[in-house]
């Protein structure tokens, strides 16, 4: 669906070329979720701005179902936008004009004038965001959540086929946060649509995407499916990202386990591994002893998972390892044995 091939992009400031993007490369899949996720000033936004134009890269080509946006005439342009549904993380709304106006607002820009055709559009549309009794109030009287519901609406208006989230639930609190999600999960489950989100939590991505790119200063430093990257980060910025959704297990890797007998081992689980109880059987079966240190079972999107971080100890612990990775489960040795310490 999406395709960055070598594209990089520069401002120039005071006579000077700033990169706000080293070069990179990525391809986003026909009807996923793909999350970006960065800090502040890592590039997110400029990222997803190269998919609509609304940035031109400096160099390199943006690819939608095989069409180079970066060549396209102002109208060809304005042509693709369509397919291209947006929502900001302030709503920007008019204030001026009601609810079904807003949502309506769209459709005139792209030259639709039957006014019933318009308002049976709007009618549907908020009434999939949960806003049909809404219709006629002002933005102002509108909580964040339901003036981000009307930014969804809006965004939808010409059947767009992409939808890109900059920062659309940052402004939220975190039950609202919530509920967003879940109508940008249900659309993108019932419609088909590709959904690129930009984020700076880790738990936005861990709800509702299917792969992520971790950005830090410009440059993708990590990608893969959620799982993956969530269970198994390999970057020093895509752990603190982690560490921030997991307190209590940030807390936990760094807890003084060098006294505790045995090897501390951190064990993965996902899907239906999560509720087997294969390391008791295990335990019995070989006659280790384990003591759960920290833990967690949880699910990304509709993927149940759990972490545990053990102590374990006996004559067989080799021999329950390789059974554990025979059920299924992800081990990975975080402080070794006593002995190996020494």
């Amino acid at each position: 669906m999406i395709r960055f091939q070598a594209v990089h992009k520069s401002y120039r400031v005071d006579g000077k070329d700033i990169p706000a993007l080293h070069p990179f490369d990525l391809d986003i899949t026909n009807g996923e979720v793909f999350g970006i996720i960065g800090h502040s000033g890592a590039g997110k936004s400029t990222l997803i701005r190269l998919i609509n134009l609304l940035e031109r890269p400096t160099g390199g080509r943006v690819l939608i179902d095989d069409t180079d946006m970066t060549v396209l005439s102002d109208a060809q342009l304005r042509q693709q936008r369509q397919r291209i549904g947006m929502i900001f993380q302030h709503f920007n709304l008019l204030s001026s004009q009601t609810v079904a106006q807003n949502v309506a607002f769209p459709l005139r820009l792209a030259g639709k004038h039957d006014a019933a055709a318009i308002r049976r559009r709007v009618d549907e549309l908020l009434a999939r965001v949960g806003l049909s009794a809404h219709a006629e109030k002002y933005p102002s009287q509108l909580s964040g959540g339901q003036k981000q519901r009307v930014g969804i609406a809006r965004a939808l208006a010409n059947h767009p086929s992409i939808l890109l989230c900059d920062e659309a639930t940052s402004a939220l609190d975190p039950q609202t946060t919530a509920s967003v999600l879940d109508l940008l999960a249900e659309i993108n489950r019932e419609l088909k649509l590709t959904i690129v989100l930009i984020t700076h939590e880790m738990d936005v991505v861990r709800r509702v995407c299917d792969r992520v790119a971790v950005l830090d200063a410009g440059r993708i430093v990590e990608s893969g499916a959620v799982a993956d990257v969530f269970l198994h980060p390999q970057h020093a910025t895509t752990r603190r990202f982690v560490n921030e959704a997991l307190p209590e297990e940030a807390a936990g890797e760094q807890a003084p386990f060098s006294h505790v007998p045995g090897r501390i081992l951190r064990l993965s689980f996902r899907g239906e591994t999560t509720w087997t109880p294969a390391l008791g059987r295990v335990a019995r079966e070989t006659g280790v002893d384990f003591n759960i240190l920290a833990g967690r079972i949880d699910r990304i999107k509709d993927l149940p998972y759990g972490q545990l971080t053990l102590a374990m100890q006996g004559e067989r612990v080799d021999d329950a390892l390789d059974c554990l990775r025979k059920a299924g489960i992800e081990i990975e040795e975080v402080i070794a044995s006593p002995e190996k310490r020494a």
